[in-house]
């Protein structure tokens, strides 16, 4: 594992994050996870809006902060190598 701060490697084919190469990229989708999970047993059905925004919230920070440990970027690609 690198500390170099790339969490995430790039997909091959499109735009995106492509799998963790770094504790931080794992521990960033675990969180992910468990803030989604709590949501959804705490909220459940009584609170849907609520739970819904929480995930969309959630959604985007990992968005936000995946771009910006993907190695090279997010851009486009075509399956060749970089």
């Amino acid at each position: 594992m690198r500390d170099d701060g790339e969490w995430f490697a790039p997909k091959r084919f499109g735009l995106g994050a492509g799998r963790p190469i770094a504790w931080q990229g794992w521990a960033l989708i675990a969180g992910f996870i468990a803030v989604t999970a709590i949501a959804a047993f705490f909220l459940g059905e009584h609170h849907r809006p609520l739970f819904i925004i929480v995930v969309v919230i959630g959604a985007l920070a990992l968005s936000v902060i995946s771009a910006k440990h993907t190695r090279g970027g997010w851009k486009w690609r075509w399956g060749g190598e970089e």
